[in-house]
């Protein structure tokens, strides 16, 4: 395994005498880990050190190493070896298309009648393969006349020594599958190690070249990185989830009180408190009120913004399913400090969670806006129906689950607000 690798991927044109069915490939494939890497990078430290009796890490080898993560094969000129995809395709007769798909489902049946199969993840495509003509192909090498001028009436002799040679070439391409382990055979996993192709007369293209003496070439596989990078993701939340209790919903609020503008005075702060309705309840330890810094306002655009970043966080829970949940009630006042240390309050306003706004004048009443403060909210419902409902596939039936999302229990908590003010205007008439 090397630390760097051979970016030079160009083809690259060799002339032989020899016959074809003489030609030989080894082709060796090792699957590239962080482990692997730090593995043998200790590994080389410990035998560089070994005059010095330092004692050589062993356990650093581990038996996956070999196996399914790498593998050498001496592959022949249009030597056919089916790919995991390939063993299962041609089982069945029915999907051969051609005398050639009947004699691969034949050496397939004797493959796996006699589990002779020498390759894993390396395989072929030879010249008349189905799947050959889906790869990237390229033209036909040519040998083009040396001049450019045109001779409008060329001599025999000019003819046979000046004249372009276009021959057919023959193709094939040595593949690899780049599953993960145990999952080999998708075709979005094949990748193209190496094109060889010849015209048959002792021209043979290679691409990428030979590399014996040289750097490694090196495949990167989108999937194994977004796979990889989801394993460690998986490995640093882990698979214990608290749970609440049954019948109790559990909200979970990360919220920002980002900035404030549109109000008369300077050196504004913002005090606020937490409304928890009927059948709500929190920890012992759950601060339900806090006050933000003193913030001096700075120009932005035509408004003067107050930044705070203040961070709060809250947790409560219903205790009660099968009613509908009234939502807590998130209360705040915008004052501001004078030179002398007295403050003055800038307005009111409320927001009822999930998320609807509502604001009130520095009058207490819902009169002409006083200023706007700005919430940052990432809200969180927890509750064991949601799980149930999921993994056992039931009809949702109890009211959580009716509700689904913040959307859903927004629109019935106006619903239920209108017929509120409908009904108290119904009263004073």
């Amino acid at each position: 395994m090397a630390e760097s690798w051979n970016a030079d991927t160009s083809e690259a044109v060799y002339r032989s005498r020899d016959a074809l069915k003489n030609l030989r490939i080894t082709v060796r494939i090792e699957r590239v880990t962080s482990t692997a890497v730090l593995s043998q990078h200790l590994q080389q430290q410990v035998l560089s050190q070994q005059n010095r009796g330092v004692i050589e890490l062993d356990t650093l080898t581990t038996q996956a190493q070999a196996g399914d993560n790498e593998e050498e094969l001496v592959v022949r000129w249009q030597e056919k070896l089916f790919s995991q995809h390939e063993m299962g395709l041609f089982q069945s007769e029915a999907v051969c298309q051609s005398p050639l798909e009947r004699q691969y489902h034949t050496e397939v049946q004797s493959l796996i009648r006699s589990k002779g199969r020498r390759n894993q993840r390396v395989f072929t495509y030879t010249d008349h393969d189905r799947f050959t003509s889906g790869l990237p192909s390229h033209q036909d090498c040519s040998l083009p006349s040396r001049s450019k001028m045109i001779t409008w009436e060329p001599s025999p002799d000019f003819v046979k020594s000046s004249h372009a040679v276009n021959n057919a070439m023959q193709t094939m391409h040595i593949m690899a599958d780049l599953g993960p382990p145990g999952k080999l055979g998708l075709k979005e996993n094949e990748c193209v190690l190496m094109t060889v192709r010849t015209d048959g007369n002792g021209i043979v293209i290679l691409k990428p070249d030979f590399n014996k003496g040289k750097d490694p070439y090196r495949q990167v596989n989108d999937l194994q990185l977004y796979l990889r990078h989801k394993d460690y993701l998986n490995s640093l939340v882990g698979q214990d989830f608290e749970m609440p209790p049954p019948g109790v919903l559990r909200l979970m609020v990360n919220g920002e009180i980002a900035s404030a503008k549109g109000f008369e005075y300077d050196n504004l702060y913002v005090h606020f408190f937490m409304e928890l309705p009927n059948n709500w309840s929190t920890l012992p330890f759950q601060a339900l009120s806090g006050v933000t810094q003193t913030c001096r306002t700075k120009t932005s655009g035509k408004d003067s913004v107050a930044f705070f970043s203040y961070p709060f966080s809250f947790e409560a829970f219903h205790l009660r399913e099968k009613c509908l949940p009234q939502w807590p009630v998130l209360y705040f006042k915008v004052l501001s400090l004078d030179f002398w240390q007295r403050y003055r309050t800038e307005g009111y306003g409320y927001l009822v969670f999930p998320a609807m706004p509502d604001r009130l004048s520095r009058f207490g009443f819902c009169t002409e806006t006083a200023g706007s403060v700005v919430f940052n909210l990432h809200c969180i419902q927890h509750a064991r129906a949601f799980v149930d409902a999921r993994d056992l596939r039931k009809k949702r039936q109890s009211v959580l689950d009716q509700l689904g999302g913040f959307s859903q229990q927004g629109a019935v908590y106006n619903i239920m607000e209108a017929f509120q003010r409908a009904r108290r205007l119904n009263i004073v008439s």
